[in-house]
């Protein structure tokens, strides 16, 4: 092995061209050569840039070396006895898949080196060699190690966002959910997403293309309603120039953008009933023709859609065909809403807090027992969405380390000590409303009808009904209350007259006084029932004894 001057080959790499985000010690090599002072040239040569190295003067020795340890790059002459260096190559290539190996070769054995890189091996090296080419070539390795890493590391990180270990999850529900998904998402089929507005149905789509086949490719999302009826055909297809006004060159539609992966259709509800003919038969077809155009090109698409609507209605309505529903529906998954998978929410707040601790350098806080009662009770009508949007609210405007009632969103303040404020005539007479309400199990009040809204109180409320006081699972298991037997203060319990003549707030004095008797004077409990928050409660508590320690006798 000879030296040369660097200056004199402009393309060779010095010590000190060496990328400074590239840790030499880092990355390990082995140096198989049958000559000892050519291995040893070779290993001084890297070792002075900073490269582990280790040597093998044999085709055995360096058989078992590679059977015995890690390398990122193998660097092996090609003429060897016993064990040549394409039995190297193969031997790497089996147990070291991911090391990168470098041939070094003579010049009548050129033509073998190439066939070695056509076998795998990464590029050759001519002898005799050049301290400065041997480091040129290394540094090419390294580099292509590194990126390797880089990209595994990357597809790591969206395996954990999008990827089912993504998912945010403690219910039975859920579970069932993301089994079936795993079945699902290996395969080609297509699949249709159902479930309200804000429950995550583009998460879900993205873990099914994360946990695909075609993970490798893109996956293009397109919300149907948010684009103009006239240019939904031109978004999904594309357009060549002139095909209308605005057409002032050609287009690639989202089919072609996503050729060898995955279409993802938001609200495919929406789409014009003329784009849904075209649709199905690029479905049938495999192939698209662009607006404006006579040509047809083939594409490879996996396609995901969803809908926060019943397609099934839309199709009595004649506004979703119902061949289209059916190539769509080849698979379906449907995500429950929020109040009916509560088991979530509380891991939901606490991945959320941390997620927007670090995106808006807040410091550390947590939510109260207060809060998160409030939240486990809450119907959730934006789902998992509304929920992230309150959680980032509140770490916002938290100052005191505590996610606490002051720290809660509009929706979610005490709406009585609002109303208060606001008409105190008109509030005592809410509240009282409120206090004597029933809530349903799935978080919304029910009437006698079965739909949301105040409960009627007095001969009207069915025994059914009443039964269902309250909903508070930590209400339930109160040891001096027993629900069905013992029932909530009622209008209609009182001998008549009793409230004839009384105002307001002697009305929701009574109904506070009762209710505390209910709980055994828990006052949490009572705010609960109530639907008041415990601030108000205390307030009003305050006030009344301030009242009856001011009476006469």
């Amino acid at each position: 092995m000879q030296n040369d001057d660097s200056k004199s080959n402009p393309t060779t790499f010095s010590d000190a061209e060496l990328p400074s985000e590239l840790d030499p010690k880092k990355f390990a090599f082995l140096i198989v050569d049958n000559d000892p002072a050519h291995a040893r040239a070779m290993t001084e040569s890297l070792e002075k840039v900073g490269y582990r190295c280790q040597v093998a003067t044999s085709g055995p020795e360096g058989k078992r070396m590679l059977e015995q340890n890690t390398y990122d790059v193998v660097i092996t002459d090609l003429v060897m006895n016993d064990v040549d260096g394409m039995q190297i190559l193969s031997t790497s290539r089996q147990l070291l898949p991911e090391a990168y190996v470098i041939m070094v070769t003579g010049h009548a054995t050129v033509t073998k080196a190439v066939e070695a890189m056509q076998l795998g091996a990464f590029n050759f090296l001519e002898k005799p060699i050049t301290p400065n080419r041997l480091r040129a070539i290394a540094l090419k390795a390294i580099e292509a190690v590194q990126l390797r890493q880089t990209n595994l590391d990357l597809r790591r990180r969206l395996d954990e966002k999008f990827g089912f270990e993504g998912i945010i999850f403690a219910s039975p529900q859920m579970q069932y959910l993301i089994d079936r998904l795993k079945r699902i998402a290996p395969t080609d089929a297509t699949v249709l997403i159902t479930g309200e507005s804000g429950t995550g149905k583009e998460m879900i789509a993205r873990a099914i293309h994360q946990n695909s086949p075609r993970k490798a490719k893109r996956l293009v999302a397109l919300n149907v309603r948010a684009v103009s009826e006239t240019l939904v055909e031109s978004e999904l297809f594309g357009h060549v120039r002139g095909a209308f006004t605005d057409a002032v060159s050609d287009r690639e539609g989202a089919f072609q953008y996503a050729d060898g992966g995955t279409l993802f259709l938001d609200e495919v509800g929406d789409m014009p009933m003329s784009t849904q003919i075209k649709l199905l038969r690029v479905l049938e077809e495999q192939q698209i023709t662009r607006v404006g155009d006579n040509k047809s090109h083939k594409v490879n698409v996996r396609l995901l859609s969803a809908t926060n609507r019943p397609l099934e209605k839309l199709i009595e309505e004649e506004l979703f065909r119902n061949d289209l529903f059916y190539r769509l529906k080849v698979v379906t998954v449907h995500l429950p809403p929020l109040r009916e998978r509560r088991d979530d929410i509380v891991p939901l707040m606490d991945h959320f807090r941390k997620q927007f601790i670090k995106r808006h350098n807040r410091g550390p806080c947590n939510f109260t027992p207060t809060v998160t009662r409030k939240f486990l009770a809450y119907a959730w009508p934006g789902n998992i969405r509304q929920l992230r949007n309150f959680v980032e609210t509140m770490v916002v405007l938290d100052t005191d380390g505590k996610l606490d009632l002051d720290d809660l969103p509009p929706e979610l303040y005490d709406e009585s000590a609002i109303a208060m404020a606001q008409n105190p005539s008109q509030a005592s007479r809410s509240s009282m409303d409120s206090s004597l309400s029933v809530k349903n199990p799935g978080g919304g009040e029910s009437d006698s009808t079965g739909v949301a809204g105040p409960l009627a109180v007095g001969p009207a409320t069915s025994s059914a009904q009443s039964n269902t006081w309250p909903s508070s699972p930590s209400a339930l298991n109160h040891p001096s209350t027993t629900y069905g037997t013992s029932q909530p203060p009622q209008l209609s319990d009182l001998p008549p007259g009793e409230l004839i003549g009384k105002t307001m707030d002697q009305i929701e004095r009574w109904a506070i006084e009762e209710t505390l008797k209910m709980t055994a004077g828990n006052r949490e409990e009572a705010a609960k029932l109530l639907e008041i928050g415990a601030r108000t409660l205390y307030r009003k508590l305050d006030k009344y004894k301030h009242e009856s320690d001011e009476s006469p006798g």
